[in-house]
């Protein structure tokens, strides 16, 4: 039963975070519709984004340590529930400070799906299998990208931006059903009698995680990372609407390729790093964030142009296969190798204080820089993102020279 049954766990926790996801970016698909009806500001959505990602960066933290201790049964499919339903609630028309105080409520919740996935996978699979199963379940962030960006994306256009709220919300319930009916805790049994917890030993452990100096770093790559992750999540589909001029189907079509060739990367990435650099993930995080710079830089610098549509798409291809590799490696494996088994929720907690602070700041500076630079020449709606592409791009690079410097000083302590 147990060595079936595991295979179950991978499913449920694979699909159930995708709906997280899906509870999450459905905001980032309706942000121009939401502007050009004049509901709200790009500032003001600049500061909702950041409402999620600062109450997701610290409930990251706190919850990763709560989930180390509680049923992640119970947490993880009554989040998923809370997040449904605030997404449904917000498919109607409510003032801006409700909606900034609804959408960081989201943020909280949103918040025990990646550790109460991360602890379920470490207790039913082995360290030999740890960095495939990983891998292959990493893939459901971008399962639920990719999901957000078409199907979310396209019921925008036909029905209006209130219907991607109310979409993603009836998705979400029914995640939170598959949770509840078959997500189990531990694998000594298939009930929800939790197996005994040494609370002293967890708290020790997790102490170990606060002190763990290489864990911090790994946490400061990955939240320079973020940022220029949640700038093409986030501004993308707009990036792609106001500076290239694509329609609203169009640009999420594109930000959608980035998300299905993230599951290739993340996918493989697990699988690559324990059989080609048996167990290491440093050198192909290195690689992978390379990457990354590169495609930004050809998503932000090639102007628009006959030909740009090619190299739009092929920005967003390598874009997301090198996202998709670094989510799996930095957004938490790399923390999970150097921490204790038993405190895993706390070093995904780590790296996710870091990365969500970072990816809240990138929001409110995205949203404030894109809407103090717009002006209105003959008639014509134009917006200066120079400050904007620099801050990106700069992000991607502070992360890749980390990572480089995160290797030297594994090489260096290997010889």
């Amino acid at each position: 039963m147990k060595k079936n049954y595991k295979w179950i766990i991978f499913l449920i926790t694979t699909l159930g975070y995708s709906l997280f996801y899906v509870c999450r970016l459905s905001i980032n698909v309706v942000k121009k519709p939401i502007v050009d009806s004049g509901y709200l500001t790009e500032t003001e959505l600049g500061i909702i984004g950041s409402a999620l990602f600062f109450s997701y960066a610290i409930g990251k933290f706190v919850n990763g340590f709560l989930a180390d201790r509680f049923n992640i049964r119970f947490l993880m499919g009554g989040a998923l529930l809370i997040a449904a339903i605030l997404n449904f609630t917000l498919g109607f028309h409510v003032l801006f400070g409700v909606f900034v105080v609804l959408w960081g409520i989201n943020g909280w919740v949103q918040s025990l799906g990646g550790p109460c996935s991360a602890i379920a996978l470490n207790r039913w699979f082995g360290d030999k299998q740890r960095g495939t199963v990983y891998g292959f379940w990493s893939a459901s962030h971008n399962i639920g990208e990719a999901f957000t960006f078409i199907f979310i994306a396209s019921i925008v256009s036909f029905a209006g931006w209130q219907y991607g709220f109310i979409n993603a919300g009836i998705l979400g319930i029914i995640g939170a059903v598959l949770i509840f009916i078959f997500l189990r805790p531990y694998p000594q049994n298939t009930t929800d009698n939790i197996a005994p917890v040494n609370q002293k030993e967890v708290g020790k452990n997790q102490l170990e995680v606060l002190k763990n100096g290489s864990i911090w770093l790994v946490a400061f790559a990955s939240a320079f990372m973020y940022i220029s992750r949640y700038a093409v999540n986030s501004w993308g589909v707009y990036y792609f609407e106001a500076e290239k001029h694509y329609s609203i189907i169009e640009a999420s079509t594109l930000i959608s390729v980035s998300s299905v060739c993230g599951i290739i990367g993340t996918v493989f990435s697990g699988l690559l790093s324990d059989k080609l650099f048996k167990g290491h993930r440093y050198a192909p995080a290195c690689i992978a964030s390379a990457i990354n710079l590169i495609a930004l830089c050809l998503f932000l610098f090639i102007p628009d142009s006959d030909g740009s549509k090619i190299i739009d798409i092929t920005a967003m291809v390598l874009f997301g296969i090198s996202i998709g590799i670094l989510i799996c490696y930095l957004g938490g494996l790399m923390a999970i190798d150097l921490a204790p088994k038993s405190a895993t929720g706390a070093a995904v907690g780590v790296i996710g204080i870091a990365s969500y602070i970072a990816a809240g700041i990138q929001d409110i500076v995205s949203g404030f820089f894109i809407e103090s630079k717009k002006q209105i020449i003959d008639g014509i709606e134009v917006i200066d993102f120079s400050f904007i592409r620099m801050f990106w791009v700069l992000s991607a690079l502070a992360s890749l020279l980390l990572l480089l410097f995160i290797y030297y000083k594994h090489h260096k302590r290997a010889y």
